[in-house]
């Protein structure tokens, strides 16, 4: 017994003298990267827990707000896990209005949808847009309609019109990666533009087409042709629902690249497909492809559905934030902040999805609002602000939940350490799960603002202060 006794102190005693020494190795390392010239106007914190326990084993500016870009992803899946549960699914709807007479619907076809981020995504085998186009072609078929004497609507009410975050910025909501969220989502909300180089540099360059054709929308061209090596500098600039979008920037001039844009309308575009996947099969629908958004601008009416005919389950949320974190996709982000605002019975806006963020972290952790202080679920607002002990305390909660693997699946491997990045101008951070040498689990949030110089050269200092905990 007093040997078992004996083994036992030792090994505590071993614990404490590592953690020490742990702390004191990144204390080091964080003092040298504080110092760095490359912060001289900026800002930086770090805080370290042991993920076991929640002890604090180093933090430094751990009650300061700071921009944390895509790192907030982290926040926003784990909310979800809890509110939402790992098997949570959207649910899209087929319906009509009105009545079947001889195959004639005399009515309107309705797509009603609650957010799903997937529709039309080719990430997942059940959700390619051809996959469901054709179910509902099918399902149409099934009910014995030949010929519609109405409108295919998609009903895109639930979120309301706000589709983009307040603080986004006009450089980022034109492009692929600043395409918001409806309650219908088509195609991840974005489209290619196929653009061929000029035969000299400084030419302007060809825009060949679209991909999807969206002959509804004008595009302004005004890109150059850039040097050989220079790749894509291309941005569109655009704003939901418009229907001209600039492009403007440098293509290089030995780059073969579809350049991916937001869709000003995504459930509009949806409509307007389903229409003509039913002409192609021989549907004859009379009326226009529009959506309740245009309808209620246009002061039109709108019966809302009657019947069902479709009931079309999105993939599991747990296979949604795993592409949510490995391609750090700010559409699905914030569609699920809005998700979890509907399911808290609350307003499917922004506001409301970061609110209910807001209390549940409150209640559950007692963490304070204002260390929480965001507009969006997905980081890409430059006005978000986190503190890192706020953000490595969510991130410590996740540890012990039945769901925990699935979250830490999503994480990406950079480093050789398991996790999230997020960069946003002079802004670079990482939050994550590391194991020390002594096998201790390890989670993590490190956030640089405002640093000078290259963003290269900052990550690879954040890099060695991250090393030592390894």
């Amino acid at each position: 017994m007093k040997r078992l006794l004996l083994c036992f102190f030792l090994l505590a005693g071993y614990t404490g003298v590592y953690a020490q020494s742990l702390q004191k190795k990144i204390e080091a390392a964080y003092s040298i990267f504080e110092g760095d010239s490359q912060l001289k106007y900026g800002l930086s914190s770090l805080t370290v827990l042991n993920a076991e326990t929640g002890e604090v084993l180093f933090s430094k500016n751990e009650g300061t707000g700071l921009a944390p870009a895509s790192t907030l992803k982290t926040v926003t899946s784990i909310t979800a896990f809890n509110l939402l549960g790992r098997d949570f699914t959207w649910e899209t709807t087929l319906g009509y209005s009105g009545t079947i007479s001889n195959g004639i619907l005399n009515g309107d076809l309705i797509l009603t949808g609650s957010g799903d981020p997937t529709l039309g995504s080719q990430r997942y085998d059940q959700s390619d847009p051809g996959v469901l186009l054709s179910r509902w072609t099918a399902a149409l078929k099934r009910t014995g309609i030949s010929k519609i004497q109405g409108r295919i609507i998609t009903d895109d009410h639930l979120f309301g019109t706000q589709s983009l975050p307040l603080g986004w910025i006009w450089q980022d909501i034109g492009n692929y990666y600043g395409a918001g969220p409806s309650s219908v989502n088509w195609k991840e909300n974005e489209f290619g533009l196929q653009i061929k180089p000029g035969a000299r540099v400084g030419e302007p360059v060809v825009l060949q087409g679209t991909e999807p054709r969206l002959d509804y929308l004008k595009i302004v061209n005004e890109v150059t042709t850039g040097k050989s090596g220079t790749g894509d500098n291309v941005y569109a600039y655009s704003a939901p629902y418009t229907d001209i979008i600039y492009v403007r920037g440098t293509y290089g001039i030995d780059l073969k690249k579809t350049i991916m844009a937001s869709c000003p309308d995504a459930a509009f575009e949806l409509a307007l497909q389903l229409k003509g996947r039913m002409a192609d099969n021989g549907i004859v629908v009379s009326g226009s492809a529009t959506t309740v958004r245009r309808i209620n601008l246009e002061t039109g009416v709108f019966l809302p559905t009657s019947v069902i005919i479709d009931r079309y389950h999105s993939p599991e949320l747990s296979k949604v934030i795993y592409w949510l974190n490995q391609k750090s996709l700010n559409l699905y982000a914030e569609s699920i902040l809005k998700t979890i605002a509907v399911k808290q019975g609350r307003e499917g806006s922004f506001n409301e999805g970061v609110g209910a963020v807001q209390a549940y972290w409150n209640k559950k952790a007692a963490i304070d609002p204002n260390s929480l202080d965001i507009l969006d679920g997905s980081g890409l607002s430059p006005e978000n602000r986190i503190t890192t002990l706020t953000m490595a305390k969510v991130l410590q909660s996740a540890w012990k939940e039945p769901w925990f693997n699935s979250f830490y699946e999503s994480i990406p491997v950079y480093n050789n350490m398991k996790m999230k990045s997020g960069s946003i101008r002079n802004v670079l951070a990482y939050a994550g799960y590391e194991k020390s040498a002594d096998g201790t689990p390890l989670v993590f949030s490190f956030i640089t603002n405002h640093y000078n110089g290259s963003s290269s050269s900052i990550k690879q200092k954040m890099f060695k202060v991250l090393d030592v905990m390894k």
